[in-house]
C-alpha cells in the first residue's frame, strides 16, 4: 500500500536518499508513536546514489562506516559501486517497510512555522499541483548537492566544439564513447573515478587538471573485514569492522593534520611506486595539504594503472578555449576530442532548496548557527542532516538522526510540543564545512554557521561526536516554544487527533 501525505504527520521527512531511509529507520524504532511520511521530489529511493549514472560511480568511504549501522554490508568489495550502493538503500527500505512510507514526486518547496499553533505549514508541489499540509516537526534529509543543477563554468568557444560535451551529474545513457578520445576537465573524486572506467585499449582518456588533487591508492577488498566476516557472526563482524575503519580513518586525518610533510611523503611515495618520480611531480604534487580538501580515493590504484598501461593520460594546464577539435590549451596545445566531460564540480543547496518561514516572515539560515550539527539556532521543531565532510557521510548523518528521535522523546517526556535551540551568548562564527574545495567554498555563506563552542561547533570526529551529540542535558540549550492556538485555524484538537493514529493505521 502507497502512503500519501496526509494533512497532519508527526514527522515529515524530505529526501529518500541514503540518509532519509536511515532517519526513518531511527524514527519508527525509536520513536515507535510518532508518524511519519517520507517526500521525495524524484521518482525513485536513492539520492544521490540513483542521481548519479556515470561510468564507474562509486563510494570513496568503505561501507563498513558509509553503511548503516544496523545494517551489515553484506558484498565483496568494501569501496563499492553506486548500483551496488543503491540496492543496498532498497534492500534496507523493503526489509523495514520503509518503503511503503515514500510519497515520490513530491517536492518541498516551502514550510512556515506557526508560533500560535506550534505546527509547520508545509508546501509541497505534486504534479504540478499545489496543496499544503501540517506536520509537528520538520527533517530535512535532502543532502546539499543541488539535484538541478551542476557547476558549470562557461568555456570561450564551447558551442563550437564538434563533438559531444556531457555533465557527469546528467549522464547520457546512450552516450557511446568506446574507441573515442575523451577529455574530462576536473581533478576531484567524479573525474579520478571516471578516467580508468572509461579508459581501455581503444579508449584514450585525458585528465585535464587545472592543479593537481590528492588521490590515495585503496584496497578494493578490506581483508581484516573479510576475516571478521569470517569467523564472526554477521551483525558482530559489521560492528567491528565499522569501529577499525572509524578509528584508522580519524587518525590517519589526524596524522595528515599534525604531520602534513610526513602525510604529503607517504602519499607521494605511493604514487611513485607506480608511475615514477616525473609523473608524481608534474601532475600528482597538489599545492595544498593533505585534507584540506576530501582525499579522492583510488580502489587497487586504478587510476594510476590506467595511466601506466597507457590508456590515459593527466595534462595539468589550463583551458584558453573550446575549438571544434577539442580543448586548446594555455600553453598552445589542443587536446583532441571526440567527448568532453566537464566534471567541474557540484552546486550546494540549502535544505533541498526549501524556503523556511516562521509567521509568515523568511528566516534567512546563513544567520542562525547549527546545534548540534542538526538542529538550528531560531528555528523551532526542525533539523536538517547532513554528514560528514572529512569522514564517512553516515556517520554523522546516523547521529543526527539518533539526535532528532532523542529530542523528540525528552519533549514528550517533558510534555512539551515545540522547542528551538538558544545561545546564552553571542560567540564567533565560522564556516559549516572546514574544506576548502571550490564546491564547498562557492556556497557555505549560504548555510548556518557554526559557533566556537559544544554544542555549536561541527566536529570531525566521531568518535567525540557520539559521546557528545547525544548527551541528554536539552534543557541547558533547547527554549520551549510557548503559544496560543489560534482560533479558525486547524486547531489543537485536530492535531491531537491525528497523533492518536498509530502508524501503521495512517492511510
Amino acid at each position: 500500500m502507497r502512503y500519501h501525505v496526509p494533512e497532519y504527520v508527526d514527522v515529515l521527512v524530505i529526501g529518500a536518499g541514503l540518509s532519509g531511509i536511515g532517519a526513518a529507520y531511527r524514527l519508527q524504532t525509536e520513536c515507535p508513536d510518532r508518524t511519519y511520511v517520507i517526500v521525495e521530489a524524484r521518482e525513485m529511493l536513492g539520492g544521490t546514489w540513483d542521481l548519479f549514472r556515470y561510468p564507474g560511480v562509486r563510494s570513496d568511504s568503505d561501507m563498513y562506516t558509509l553503511g548503516y549501522p544496523f545494517k551489515p554490508w553484506r558484498a565483496a568489495e568494501a569501496i563499492a559501486s553506486g548500483p551496488a550502493i543503491l540496492d543496498y538503500i532498497r534492500e534496507t527500505a523493503v526489509e523495514n517497510g520503509i518503503d511503503r512510507k515514500i510519497v515520490y514526486r513530491t517536492r518541498v518547496t516551502a514550510a512556515d512555522w506557526s508560533t500560535a499553533d506550534r505546527v509547520w505549514t508545509v508546501t509541497l508541489e505534486q504534479g504540478g499541483t499545489t496543496r499544503t499540509v501540517r506536520a509537528g516537526f520538520l527533517y530535512a534529509c535532502a543532502g546539499y548537492y543541488d539535484y538541478d543543477h551542476g557547476h558549470a563554468p562557461e568555456f570561450p568557444g564551447a558551442d563550437s566544439f564538434a563533438g559531444r560535451f556531457v555533465h557527469p551529474q546528467f549522464w547520457p545513457q546512450d552516450l557511446a564513447y568506446a574507441g573515442k578520445r575523451v577529455v574530462i576537465i576536473g581533478s576531484g573524486a567524479t573525474a579520478v573515478t571516471l578516467v580508468p572506467a572509461m579508459a581501455s585499449a581503444d579508449t584514450h582518456v585525458t585528465m585535464l587538471q587545472r592543479s593537481p588533487t590528492w588521490i590515495s591508492a585503496v584496497p578494493s577488498r578490506d581483508r581484516q573485514a573479510d576475516w571478521l566476516r569470517t569467523h564472526l557472526p554477521e551483525r558482530i563482524a559489521h560492528r567491528a569492522a565499522r569501529v577499525k575503519n572509524v578509528v584508522f580513518n580519524i587518525g590517519f586525518q589526524q596524522y595528515c593534520e599534525r604531520f602534513p610533510d610526513r602525510a604529503r611523503a607517504f602519499l607521494l611515495g605511493r604514487v611513485q611506486r607506480v608511475l615514477g618520480a616525473e609523473a608524481v611531480e608534474q601532475h600528482f604534487t597538489p599545492a595544498y595539504r593533505p585534507w584540506e580538501q576530501r582525499l579522492c580515493a583510488a580502489p587497487g590504484a586504478d587510476i594510476f594503472k590506467a595511466i601506466k598501461a597507457g590508456h590515459a593520460e593527466v595534462v595539468t594546464d589550463t583551458i584558453a578555449e573550446i575549438v571544434p577539435a577539442g580543448i586548446r590549451l594555455t600553453s598552445g596545445r589542443v587536446l583532441e576530442a571526440d567527448i568532453i566531460v566537464g566534471a567541474t564540480g557540484l552546486e550546494l543547496t540549502t535544505f533541498g532548496g526549501l524556503a523556511v518561514g516562521i509567521d509568515g516572515r523568511p528566516v534567512n539560515v546563513a544567520d542562525e548557527f547549527v546545534w548540534r550539527g542538526a538542529m538550528v539556532s531560531g528555528i523551532p521543531n526542525f533539523a536538517f542532516c547532513i554528514g560528514y565532510s572529512r569522514l564517512s557521510w553516515t556517520l554523522r548523518a546516523d547521529l543526527s538522526s539518533r539526535l532528532v528521535c532523542k529530542v523528540l522523546n525528552w519533549m514528550a517526556g517533558n510534555g512539551i510540543d515545540a522547542v528551538v535551540p538558544e545561545a546564552d551568548k553571542p560567540m564567533a562564527a565560522s564556516p559549516l564545512f572546514g574544506l576548502t574545495s571550490g564546491y564547498i567554498r562557492r556556497s557555505v555563506d549560504a548555510f548556518p554557521k557554526q559557533g566556537s563552542r559544544a554544542p555549536w561547533q561541527m566536529r570531525q570526529n566521531y568518535l567525540l561526536d557520539a559521546f557528545g551529540t547525544l548527551r541528554n542535558d536539552f534543557g541547558r540549550t533547547l527554549r520551549p516554544v510557548s503559544g496560543v492556538p489560534a482560533s479558525g485555524t486547524a486547531g489543537e484538537a485536530d492535531i491531537a487527533e491525528h497523533r492518536a493514529e498509530r502508524q501503521a493505521e495512517v492511510p
